[in-house]
């Protein structure tokens, strides 16, 4: 069934692919994007998935409306100890948009199989499939809700028979915003659809485990080319766990 649920996806991403080709039969100039960030770690829902000197690069092409985009993510950190690699697609509506991602992390320490690439054995693989579905409300409150939830790899029970579903319902809040600042709240908890063993990808049990305020300042270089620095502090209250993070996005066109 597992397999059987893979090669669903895998038609659904074909699909996708080849709707994005049609879009994409034209002159590639202006439908590509290409964004390089640097900063002292790499967090994520609550997580530390990497500490020291970290890159991150994403490479996309999108149609003209932008309404459809796939892409390319990767990261590294300065020494060799953290290295991912991950394919995505996103379908954006006006406030809406559905992302899918295709995450593979093979930092050489991790404890689980990050040596087969192409491995989607729902028991066996290193990587895990999430999709988030999210919702920008316009005007005066752009409130930004969404709901991710891993729908295959590796967030196995602890007998590996069937697959948590673990989920990460977040909320965030520009509370100021101008032309060179941007001070922004957030904050999310995790839970498993499927919580025979009661964790989830993220914790050891449900709760809060991912609470930020993020602040960034453009700082213009050029007349054409600013750089935004931002520094991140994160809690992680089910973990007992908070996390700093300072960067910069070196480039993005």
């Amino acid at each position: 069934m597992e397999q059987s649920f893979f090669g669903r996806t895998a038609s659904v991403l074909l699909v996708v692919l080849s709707l994005s080709y049609t879009a994409f039969a034209q002159p590639l100039a202006g439908l590509l994007d290409f964004e390089m960030n640097v900063a002292n770690n790499h967090l994520w829902r609550g997580i530390e998935v990497s500490d020291g000197m970290v890159m991150t690069s994403t490479v996309a092409i999108h149609d003209t409306k932008r309404k459809v985009r796939v892409g390319l993510w990767g990261g590294a950190n300065a020494t060799g100890d953290y290295k991912e690699f991950n394919y995505f697609a996103e379908l954006t509506h006006k406030g809406w948009k559905l992302a899918l991602w295709d995450t593979y992390n093979f930092s050489p320490d991790v404890m689980y199989n990050n040596r087969e690439f192409f491995n989607y054995s729902a028991r066996s693989t290193g990587r895990f499939l999430d999709a988030t579905l999210s919702y920008r409300f316009n005007g005066k409150t752009p409130l930004m809700l969404s709901w991710s939830t891993i729908l295959f790899g590796r967030d196995r029970n602890a007998d590996n028979t069937s697959n948590k579903y673990s989920t990460f319902v977040y909320i965030s809040y520009p509370f100021y915003k101008s032309k060179c600042w941007l001070l922004e709240v957030g904050g999310g908890g995790a839970f498993a659809l499927n919580h025979s063993d009661g964790t989830t990808f993220y914790s050891k049990r449900p709760g809060i485990i991912h609470v930020q305020l993020c602040i960034q300042r453009n700082v213009q270089i050029t007349s054409g080319y600013a750089i935004p620095l931002y520094a991140t502090m994160m809690w992680n209250p089910e973990c007992n766990r908070a996390f700093f993070q300072i960067g910069a996005q070196l480039f993005s066109f």
